[in-house]
C-alpha cells in the first residue's frame, strides 16, 4: 500500500490579506518551505486545495482496491483503504480541503468552490465502481448520490476525530458506512428475489 502522504498547510486567519507569500507544507513529517507569490491569501488556500487534490488523486489511483474484478467489492475496498488511511494523529489523517470548506464556506465561495471541485471529482472516481455495482445487483437510486454519502460520512468521521481527539471514532463511522453498502447491496438482492 502506498503510504498516505498527508499534507498541512498553515494559511493564516485571514484569508484575504494579500501580504502571505510563505506556506510550510509538511509531507510524511517532513517540512519544506515553499517560496511563491500569491496574489491573496485566498488563492493561496485555492492552490492548497488543488495541490490536495493532486496528491490525493495520486494516493488514490494506486490504491489496492482497484484490483478486484467486482465493482462491489472495489467499493468495499475503498471504504476499507479510507480506515487502514486513519494512522498517525487526526491531522496526519483528515482532510484539508473538508477542513478548509468548515472554515471558508460562507466567507469566501471561491475556495468553497475548489473544496466543491476537490470533493466532487474524489467522489465521481468511486461512482464509477458504485454504478457498476449497482446496475450488476439491480440496486436503484443515484450511484452520484452514494458517492457523495461516502464523502459526507468520511468528513464527518474526521470531524468526530478531532472533537475526540482520535481515529477510533472516525474507525467506527467508517465501519457504519461499510455494514450500511453491504445492506443496502445485500438488500437490493432480497428484494430481487422475492418480485
Amino acid at each position: 500500500m502506498t503510504p498516505y502522504r498527508p499534507v498541512g498547510i498553515v494559511v493564516a486567519e485571514r484569508p484575504d490579506d494579500a501580504s502571505l507569500q510563505r506556506t510550510t507544507i509538511r509531507e510524511n513529517q517532513t517540512s519544506r518551505r515553499i517560496s511563491q507569490r500569491h496574489p491573496s491569501k485566498e488563492a493561496l488556500a485555492i492552490a492548497a486545495a488543488d495541490y490536495w487534490s493532486e496528491t490525493t488523486s495520486a494516493l488514490f489511483a494506486e490504491a489496492p482496491y482497484h484490483a478486484h474484478a467486482d465493482a462491489l467489492d472495489r467499493v468495499l475496498g475503498y471504504i476499507d483503504f479510507r480506515k487502514a488511511l486513519l494512522k498517525g494523529s487526526v491531522p496526519e489523517f483528515s482532510c484539508l480541503v473538508g477542513t478548509l470548506v468548515q472554515e471558508v464556506y460562507d466567507t469566501h465561495p471561491a475556495i468553497r468552490a475548489a473544496v466543491d471541485r476537490s470533493i466532487s471529482e474524489h467522489a465521481a472516481r468511486i461512482e464509477t465502481d458504485i454504478a457498476e455495482a449497482m446496475r450488476e445487483r439491480g440496486v436503484e437510486g443515484s450511484a452520484s448520490s452514494l458517492a457523495l454519502h461516502t464523502q459526507a460520512v468520511i468528513q464527518g468521521a474526521f470531524i468526530l476525530a478531532k472533537a475526540k481527539g482520535g481515529a477510533e471514532v472516525a474507525a467506527d463511522s467508517i465501519d457504519h458506512l461499510r455494514r450500511y453498502v453491504e445492506l443496502l447491496f445485500a438488500g437490493a438482492a432480497v428484494m430481487k428475489g422475492t418480485r
